[in-house]
C-alpha cells in the first residue's frame, strides 16, 4: 500500500533509521518497522507525532493526497 511505503521514503529522505525515529516516537524499533510494513495499524497519536516531525499532513502519511505540505493551522474562531 502506497501509505507504507510512504513512510519509508519519509524516513529516509530525512535521514532517519528505524531505531531513530522509534527513540523519538517512544517505542522499539521492532514496532516501528510494523508500521512501515503494514503488520500493525498505526495508532492516531502516532500518526499525528509522524506528521509533525515531517512538516506534512495525516492525509498525505496515509496517501489520500500527494500535496506535502501540512494544510493551513485554522484560526481560533468563536464557537457557533
Amino acid at each position: 500500500m502506497r501509505m507504507y511505503r510512504r513512510l519509508r521514503d519519509l524516513r529516509e529522505d530525512h535521514d532517519l533509521t528505524q531505531a531513530a525515529l522509534a527513540k523519538m516516537l517512544a517505542m522499539s524499533q521492532t514496532g516501528y518497522s510494523k508500521y512501515e510494513t503494514g503488520e500493525n495499524d498505526i495508532p492516531t497519536r502516532v500518526l499525528l507525532r509522524l506528521a509533525a516531525v515531517y512538516g506534512t499532513s495525516v492525509d498525505y502519511l496515509l496517501g489520500r493526497t500527494d500535496e506535502v505540505k501540512p494544510y493551513p493551522s485554522p484560526g481560533r474562531k468563536n464557537a457557533f
